[in-house]
């Protein structure tokens, strides 16, 4: 397969047209290989380059001036977590990709790339051979650079208007005629911004605080706790976050110091009670189950579901057998659509659903497919999110 390089670019933005193309930096030839092989399959992308070391890309980013770039952590002379930020200095708007092995350091060095500006994260299998692993990991790193790469041509396009065409010369004899008013460029829309409809908030109190997120979600999961302190004290709240094990474990404990509340992975059999935050273990789905008066996690190591494990919507269906109606459930930036059906059935038996706006999602998948189903009652961007749910569980049913 024939590795595509641009010609003496610098810092120039990507093109909005054309296939994306990826920048594949990983010391392991058999991980270059095969993830060139998934990228050179697609119709809309192609690889720009395939570097064994960070810094053959810091030296070469300006000459390949890649979309996206897949960068792994451990490599020889220049490592990924050192690489990342001189990649982001010399193109700004380069989206990164961090690769790596399911071991607590890499989990925490991923978390710190995503505050350092990478875009994403991606956990690579312990071993090729094992086909399973290996199709989850070419189905998740695929979508992730066709849907992180669709997101900076949307707003590239934004930032670029067309050019206005240049007004006509004046005539030599006679008044300089005025030109005429250049007809008003149609507005850019997303696909996504057809009308959307609202729903009314439910006139029942909610009693639980449900969560469903994915790409971007760890971020936003950060920023929101950090706002639910009186919610968190009163009423249990119950997060799946697409992820592997081991980095949720990362997770509850960045959740639990943003929050300052009690957070950690849920155990299977413990009580739901409030003043914590139950967090779906990874490899795992979450469920709710009735245990006597009160309710229990229930952890499942049943098929995927929506390609993730855990998904979103088992705990959103389970959490109605407990609470009924009285559930607000939040749905934040990822890819695909879970949480959309599990959202319907909390609006069917009387709860309500709030999603993440589009401009404030990392991807506008999870939150968008339940605001095109028409059963969110909001659709709000990130930072009015927590403030809205505060208002809701103190008795504002507006």
């Amino acid at each position: 397969m024939s590795v595509a390089f641009a010609g003496n670019s610098t810092t120039s933005p990507s093109r909005d047209a054309g296939p994306l193309r990826v920048m594949i930096v990983d010391d392991s030839v058999v991980i270059r290989g095969l993830i060139s092989r998934w990228v050179g399959a697609e119709h809309d992308m192609e690889v720009a380059a395939s570097l064994r070391t960070g810094l053959e890309a810091v030296n070469q980013i300006e000459r390949i001036n890649p979309d996206v770039a897949v960068l792994d952590i451990e490599m020889p002379e220049l490592d990924g977590i050192s690489a990342l930020p001189q990649l982001l200095a010399k193109k700004r708007d380069l989206v990164i990709i961090m690769a790596s092995t399911l071991t607590r350091r890499n989990a925490e060095i991923s978390f710190k790339a995503l505050s350092l500006g990478a875009a994403d994260y991606i956990p690579k299998p312990e071993s090729t051979r094992e086909a399973s692993a290996a199709d989850i990991f070419h189905h998740d790193l695929i979508q992730k650079i066709r849907h992180l790469g669709a997101r900076l041509r949307r707003k590239h396009a934004v930032a670029s208007p067309p050019l206005a065409p240049p007004s006509p010369a004046p005539a030599a004899r006679g008044p300089v005629a005025r030109p005429a008013a250049p007809a008003p460029a149609p507005a850019v829309h997303p696909a996504s911004s057809a009308p959307l409809v609202t729903r009314p908030f439910s006139t029942q109190a909610p009693k639980v605080l449900l969560i469903g997120s994915s790409t971007g979600g760890p971020q936003a999961l950060m920023a929101l706790v950090t706002e639910l302190g009186p919610v968190i004290d009163r009423f249990p709240v119950l997060i799946t976050q697409h992820m592997p094990p081991t980095f949720t474990t990362i997770l509850a404990e960045h959740l639990a110091r943003s929050s300052r509340k009690p957070a950690a992975e849920a155990v299977d059999g413990e009580p739901v009670k409030p003043g914590r935050i139950y967090l779906a273990p990874g490899g795992k789905h979450m469920r709710v189950v009735r245990s006597g008066a009160d309710a229990a996690i229930a952890l499942d190591d049943g098929p995927a579901v929506n390609f993730c494990k855990p998904a979103v919507d088992p705990l959103f269906a389970s959490a109605i057998d407990i609470w009924h109606g009285n559930i607000l459930s939040v749905i934040l930036t990822g890819m695909g659509s879970d949480g959309m059906r599990g959202g319907k059935d909390i609006v069917a038996a009387g709860g309500s659903v709030i999603a993440q706006d589009e401009a404030s999602s990392v991807v506008w998948g999870m939150p968008g497919a339940a605001a095109n189903a028409g059963i969110c009652a909001a659709i709000l961007p990130l930072n009015q999110i927590g403030a809205k749910v505060n208002r809701l569980f103190a008795g504002d049913r507006s």
